[in-house]
């Protein structure tokens, strides 16, 4: 339709496909080509990464597109699985286009359903879900201080306190290790199964320094760990977490602002604190750093009663949180990931 006139499912140009997102004003990191290897490579998942073409064969438009399959909780299409953004990227024209093809995939393959999750609305006529927010905090870039500043006194002094604890928080690719510890520990505290060490391995090496790894140390011991990208003058923290028996000290608030801080000194714009169910615990954790929320644009077309993904919140998994929690957490470590494919 309109002037995308060729749709191709298999794009293997890397570079051509980079280039092209890289000049979008609404691309996020999770558009990357890197994201169908360390997909295919970690789960096996297939990756349909479409781009639309006008007449001339210039690229029009992008969409990161994973099927995840699984018979535990059925057969979806979702771009993109395990992040919060990745639809359809390019003109309007484009855009409908590539949603159209992905709907005549997902109906010819049976999926249960369609998920486009977006940051920006998309000129779409699928419904679409507000489920999820992102929040997001304004920075000066280079002046790490204006944000220390303008924090309301009692958080600046939340962070101040595992300073005073001794606690130390390290960046690089060294401390994915002491991140995965502490991220492991947690999600198994949290009863949700955990990805596999071996997803984060892939991302750096797919995302070398665009990947940023920190953990946060107090004698010897990492106690909280975070993990985020770097994209479009922003930096997001993708996952993060800390350890129950050390939040007297609160290592979390003194491992956030190490990244606040350094995204700041890096002359990023924004510090994305990634996405949160409206409401939750976390929602409010964000918002007290002086954040703002953004609605996310989630696109879906769904098969019968799939209007979404697997998540412990329904009922019909109740029994899973309940359950994992009771786990060693090397046996919670070493089921999760076999879970965890399956719920994008």
């Amino acid at each position: 339709p309109g002037s995308a006139a060729l749709i191709v499912e298999l794009a293997s140009d890397q570079e051509r496909w980079d280039r092209f997102v890289a000049a979008q004003p609404d691309a996020s990191f999770c558009h990357a080509f890197a994201w169908g290897e360390v997909i295919r490579r970690t789960f096996g998942h297939e990756c349909l990464f479409l781009e639309a073409r006008d007449p001339a064969g210039a690229t029009a438009g992008v969409l990161p597109l994973v099927r995840v399959k699984t018979p535990l909780f059925g057969h979806f299409l979702v771009s993109m699985p395990f992040l919060s953004y990745g639809g359809p990227l390019g003109s309007a024209e484009a855009v409908r286009a590539l949603a159209d093809h992905a709907v005549a995939l997902a109906d010819g393959d049976g999926a249960g359903l369609l998920e486009f999750r977006s940051r920006h609305e998309l000129p779409l006529a699928l419904p679409v879900s507000h489920r999820k927010v992102t929040v997001v905090l304004d920075l000066e870039p280079g002046n790490p201080e204006a944000a220390f500043k303008a924090f309301p006194s009692k958080l600046r002094s939340q962070v101040r306190r595992p300073q005073k604890e001794g606690v130390e928080v390290r960046f690089g690719a060294d401390q994915l290790a002491p991140f995965y510890a502490v991220f492991a520990r947690h999600m198994r505290d949290l009863g949700t199964p955990v990805l596999p060490r071996r997803f984060f391995e892939a991302v750096s090496a797919a995302f070398g320094e665009r990947a940023w790894f920190a953990a946060a140390w107090l004698d010897g011991v990492p106690v909280a760990g975070g993990c985020g990208f770097t994209g479009g003058g922003e930096f997001e923290i993708t996952w993060a977490s800390s350890l129950a028996e050390y939040s007297r000290v609160a290592p979390n608030m003194l491992l956030y602002w190490a990244f606040i801080e350094r995204a700041a000194q890096a002359g990023l714009r924004c510090f994305n604190f990634g996405r949160c169910t409206p409401g939750a615990g976390t929602h409010r954790f964000k918002l007290q750093w002086g954040s703002r929320e953004e609605p996310l644009w989630w696109y879906q077309h769904a098969r019968g009663a799939a209007a979404k993904t697997p998540s412990p919140d329904d009922a019909a998994y109740a029994w899973g949180p309940r359950l994992w929690k009771r786990l060693p957490v090397p046996v919670a470590t070493a089921l999760g990931p076999w879970v965890v494919r399956g719920i994008p």
